[in-house]
């Protein structure tokens, strides 16, 4: 099996590049483990000495927290599929038994980095003055210090509890912690095996008293005082594990109710199958088989680690106190247009398109527009999809105050937003009690499209005003997320605008879209002409290019359509945040393409592709398109999702000489995935160009010229041309 995750050196000479046939499995990259080489980079910037400490250490803490993700999703997802006796392949030809063999393999390989990473930022910390103590540095003051706290804070919530046939194992929820332990009776030595799980509602790193920054791990200060929870009983062995279940859900398609539905589904979730028990290395083998019993947990599920469990949690010890060990904090400016227009929405719309760059332009312009829309007498209407939003979203109230006022609101609500669900059935009731019209979409698609419609009286007349978005209405993830906010009151988008809301609500499938393009009707398609299109200029001896921007990038058919324009010499580069299954640089098959990943400081997530349409890039004729959609089966297939072209010539300009150069010219964040599947980090200089700082310091996209111009100035040869 091929290595898809990188190892900490990265100078070893290139090897020889096989070719590879257009019809072999081989040209595809296993899914999962293009997933796990992604977390790897993430891993890896806690090692980035250009961060600050805190930060380093939040980077290690993500990516622990999207491994827990990963198998309680992903894994779970693969195990049903084997106790199903499944035996469809993946596109690279992998059985689901097959793909969790690697998957485990890879993952032991990262848990085991993340606990060597953790190690290394432990002694850092300490040189910093934030100490993680192991129980042997505690002085008898401490001692005395944390029987007071154990007494008063912990032992309350505890229960400590015997495994016997009168005391069964109980039931451990999602992620718990618990120590499990081997007791005798001092008195007569009888044997007693309990268990002690560790509860939610205390910090994991207990802060020790005094000036100075000092914690211990819950799991150490439960295990000084066990004589208070045990008493008579001496401790012979014991062992720390933690627990991650299933958490895909499964919904009744013929259900009355959907909400309903969903809540039972969500009971049901929380006592998913555990499918992964990590626990420490040196736990007694009688323990070991105790909880892999009692847990009905496979070997193959069970991770040992020498260190800290549930590294998640280190994420917790990035404190307030030490500002100087964080990153500067980043105040965003609001759009100048509609400071411009006295911060009138619909005016500076109504004058021009207007291109927001998030986390570096505001969000709160997205807020204001629903804000404006529901205090304006003259607004009619508005339409909203809502798939993730924060838990007192400013977004929600404003639609309840149009409500509220009388205009007409619909909530397009998407309840099968995963790990959102119970957030969004309670907003969705605050808006039903408002007034609100309320609509969850489709039992078998999820309405991922980030869309907001308003109508308003001018004159006569009806003017509506939309917002397409690439990443969702949530304004704290919009603080460290990278998306496009896009407005527009052209008549064209704005009814294929209510087209979309139609099928959506009423199941309306539009006879003809004017601009726009949705998945699942016709998204594909039109991406796959484009893309054909670009291979038909390169063999008519025109410029073939394409741009293109996004998380992930897995539909066999569009990897398929890029592979043959490169074989027709289209130009292609790729910025894939996350999960990329196309092999770039094989002979015969993709030379032409180049695919690149950006880890840094924001989290890249808008979507953006550009064809340059017979010319070289970047240039006025290219066509130019923001989405809510990945390149993956399931945005293309299995979503409602929206394509927008963008003509206007100042954000077509914006988007493509600014964002999209910035992006391709990155180099001090950029890793390039290599034809074996491996990714390679450009080396690190001082003076390397960062998309990240060039939007900080250029964060405004209105008039300021190109990236081509500003980057002179950090970078001298930023010019970028196709090749």
């Amino acid at each position: 099996m091929e290595q898809t995750t990188p190892t900490r050196t990265r100078t070893a000479p290139s090897k020889a590049v096989p070719t590879i046939d257009i019809e072999s499995k081989d040209r595809f990259i296993n899914r999962e483990l293009s997933w796990l080489a992604f977390n790897f980079r993430v891993m890896e910037e806690a090692y980035n000495e250009r961060h600050p400490l805190l930060e380093r250490l939040r980077f290690l803490s993500i990516s622990a927290s999207n491994l827990d993700e990963f198998y309680m999703v992903r894994v779970a997802g693969l195990k049903g599929q084997v106790h199903a006796g499944i035996t469809t392949t993946s596109q690279d030809g992998l059985l689901p038994g097959q793909q969790l063999e690697v998957i485990n393999e890879s993952a032991r390989r990262l848990m085991n980095q993340q606990s060597d990473c953790w190690r290394h930022l432990r002694e850092l910390l300490h040189h910093e003055g934030i100490h993680v103590i192991d129980k042997e540095d505690l002085t008898p003051e401490d001692m005395k210090w944390l029987e007071n706290h154990f007494m008063d804070r912990i032992f309350p919530i505890l229960t400590p509890l015997a495994i016997d046939p009168a005391h069964p194992f109980p039931f451990l929820p999602n992620l718990a912690h618990a120590l499990v332990l081997h007791l005798t009776r001092l008195d007569d030595g009888e044997a007693l095996r309990a268990l002690v799980p560790m509860p939610t509602q205390v910090d994991r790193f207990i802060r020790l008293d005094g000036q100075a920054i000092r914690y211990l791990a819950l799991e150490e200060v439960i295990g000084l005082f066990l004589d208070h929870l045990f008493p008579g009983f001496k401790v012979v062995q014991g062992g720390h594990f933690r627990v991650i279940r299933d958490s895909e859900m499964e919904i009744d398609e013929e259900a009355q109710d959907l909400v309903q539905s969903f809540e039972s589904a969500l009971k049901r979730r929380r006592r998913g199958h555990c499918i992964r028990l990590t626990m420490n290395a040196d736990m007694p083998e009688d323990l070991v088989k105790l909880v892999c019993t009692e847990l009905e947990v496979e070997d193959a599920d069970v991770f040992k680690l020498n260190g800290l469990i549930g590294m998640a949690d280190t994420r917790k010890l990035i404190t307030d106190e030490r500002p100087d060990l964080v990153f500067v904090p980043y105040n965003a400016r609001f759009p100048e247009r509609i400071r411009d227009f006295g911060g009138d929405c619909f005016a500076a719309i109504r004058k021009k398109d207007i291109v927001v760059h998030h986390p570096f332009e505001s969000f709160d312009v997205v807020v204001q527009f629903l804000r404006q829309a529901a205090r304006d007498p003259n607004v009619l209407s508005i339409k909203q999809t809502l798939y993730r939003t924060s838990k007192d979203s400013p977004i929600v109230k404003a639609l309840i105050e149009a409500a509220e006022l009388g205009k007409s609101v619909t909530a397009m609500v998407e309840l099968k937003a995963r790990f959102d669900e119970e957030a969004n059935i309670q907003w969705a009731r605050d808006l039903e009690r408002a007034g609100v019209s309320v609509v969850y979409g489709f039992i078998d698609l999820k309405t991922h499209a980030k869309i907001s419609l308003v109508t308003r009286k001018e004159g006569q007349e009806l003017r509506s005003y939309v917002h397409f978005g690439t990443g969702n209405y949530h304004p704290i993830t919009a603080k460290v997320y990278t998306d496009l906010s896009y407005f527009t009151s052209d008549p064209q988008l704005t009814r294929d605008a209510q087209k979309a809301f139609n099928f959506m609500t009423g199941y309306a499938k539009p006879e003809m879209m004017e601009k726009l393009a949705i998945a699942p009707l016709g998204l594909r398609d039109k991406l796959l002409d484009l893309i054909n299109d670009e291979a038909e200029h390169a063999k008519a001896g025109r410029p073939g290019t394409i741009w293109a921007k996004m998380n992930s990038l897995v539909d066999g058919k569009v990897i398929d359509a890029l592979y043959r324009a490169s074989q027709a010499g289209v130009k292609i580069e790729l910025v894939i945040r996350g999960i990329c299954c196309l092999r770039p640089g094989v002979p015969g098959l993709s030379e032409n393409i180049r695919v690149k990943s950006i880890v840094g400081r924001f989290l890249e997530h808008s979507r953006i592709v550009c064809f340059g349409n017979g010319h070289r890039m970047p240039s006025r004729h290219a066509k130019i398109y923001i989405s809510s959609a990945d390149w993956m089966p399931r945005n293309l297939i299995n979503r409602v999702e929206a394509f927008v072209p963008i003509e206007n010539p100042t954000v077509h300009t914006q988007i493509l000489e600014q964002i999209m150069v910035a992006n391709l010219k990155d180099e001090a964040q950029t890793w390039y995935l290599q034809p074996d599947a491996t990714f390679k980090r450009v080396p690190q200089r001082d003076d390397a160009f960062s998309a990240h700082l060039y939007f900080m310091t250029n964060p405004s996209l209105s008039g300021r010229g190109s990236a081509l111009q500003h980057a002179q100035k950090p970078v001298p040869k930023l010019a970028l041309r196709s090749r």
